[in-house]
């Protein structure tokens, strides 16, 4: 089998990537070995929240100049600040052309209500979730949380105690629906993604619009958790259309039904343009020569070789084993390439477990390409994108899902170029 470009990992930089080369007429093929982290996602996705020194971040697109005085070995400072917010442009006009509708600004971050009720900074937002311009307070006064009876991952309570913190009033109210008892009679069934199936079904949905209908009385919004519909991408906008109300939704929990339907809305779309996606299928091994990688082996097709051109590495971090720590180091299993890490093992962490950790900007050497090294020199079709990438803390800095977009923008534009 022959491709233009084969991208190891399925995840969200893998699927931008991927479909960003099919779009220009590339043959491209995607191996995933399956879930990707999108299935945790919390709806949003971060650019920039913090510098390395802590200082919190209103503007990524001014924040990231300041970035690179303090950690010149940033993914984002490797791309090149100046490209910052033309590499951001096209991340999101390829999520909203996958049909992954998003609300945001490069230059200013807003805030996203998170499953305990506190207000997060963040960059995107999925249309529909309660947001806010404000780190202070919801645009609403007065809110009701409706959660379905039973549903453990949802912490109403919580929420509400943080919203009244902000002045925002909330009353509680739980529902139930026939066809929530079967799943109910499995406690491990009642689950945000098995609840959002039932909303694939018009008669849930009319069901839930004239709950909505009943308890709302004089509130500003509806608040539910993010559970409606997998395959139905239209449920919020028919519940607010038939209830004449402002509804929002809430992450909740992983699993996350937002994120399945971001990495359903990529794939097929990825698929619509041409790619070919190997689901449940596992890199193992590769051939190289001149300093080219020329194919790869997988689990699914034995001997079968797959060459391409270019190969891009997107197996994500320790979450996804792109990355696994091992007596000796940590090391990136597929290619053998350069990792940056500390050379003591005690160097790994700090005993402060809020403080940043030193392993979690460990990751793949890169050139300015965003080519991988191997042995201190790069190898011409090899690119690295996501989260394996080395040099910055997706967590503290807020940055992880900017990072995999970003990233996989850069090199799929330094492959159409060559």
């Amino acid at each position: 089998m022959r491709y233009d470009s084969v991208i190891i990992g399925g995840g969200l930089s893998g699927l931008v990537c991927g479909l960003r080369l099919v779009q220009a007429g590339k043959r491209c093929a995607i191996i995933s070995s399956g879930q990707s982290a999108l299935h945790f996602s919390s709806g949003s996705f971060d650019l920039l929240s913090a510098l390395p020194d802590g200082e919190a971040v209103t503007s990524p697109v001014e924040g990231v100049k300041v970035l690179a005085e303090q950690n010149e070995e940033h993914p984002y400072v490797k791309m090149g600040v100046e490209r910052f917010a033309a590499l951001a442009a096209e991340a999101v006009a390829t999520l909203q052309g996958a049909g992954v509708e998003v609300e945001g600004d490069v230059a200013k971050n807003h805030y996203r209500l998170t499953p305990m009720g506190t207000l997060k900074p963040t960059w995107l937002t999925l249309s529909g979730y309660v947001r806010s311009e404000s780190a202070e307070a919801l645009p609403y006064k007065s809110v009701l949380l409706l959660n379905a009876e039973g549903f453990l991952d949802f912490y109403a309570q919580f929420i509400s105690d943080e919203l009244r913190k902000t002045g925002t009033t909330c009353r509680i109210c739980n529902f139930n629906l026939p066809a929530l008892e079967i799943i109910r009679n499995n406690p491990t069934e009642m689950r945000s993604a098995n609840i959002a199936r039932i909303f694939d079904n018009e008669q849930a949905v009319e069901a839930l619009s004239q709950i909505i209908s009943r308890e709302a009385g004089e509130c500003e919004a509806v608040l539910l958790p993010a559970f409606l519909g997998i395959e139905r991408g239209d449920v919020l906008a028919r519940l607010q259309e038939r209830c004449g109300r402002t509804i929002r939704v809430v992450a909740t929990l992983p699993p996350s039904v937002p994120g399945v339907r971001t990495q359903i809305a990529l794939r097929k779309a990825f698929e619509r343009a041409g790619g070919v996606y190997m689901l449940g299928d596992t890199a193992l091994g590769f051939e190289e020569s001149e300093g080219r990688i020329t194919k790869i082996y997988t689990q699914n097709h034995g001997n079968i070789a797959i060459e391409a051109d270019d190969f891009v590495l997107a197996t994500g971090s320790y979450f996804s084993q792109g990355l696994v720590a091992k007596r000796e180091g940590v090391v990136e299993p597929l290619f053998g390439s350069d990792v940056c890490q500390s050379e003591s093992r005690g160097e790994w962490y700090e005993r402060d477990l809020f403080t940043a950790q030193p392993f979690e900007k460990f990751g793949v050497r890169s050139d300015a390409s965003l080519r991988i090294l191997r042995g201190g020199k790069a190898v011409e079709n090899l690119y690295v994108i996501g989260a394996g990438l080395a040099g910055f803390n997706p967590v503290k800095e807020g940055c992880g899902a900017g990072v995999s977009m970003l990233s996989a923008v850069y090199v799929s534009d330094n492959i159409l170029k060559k």
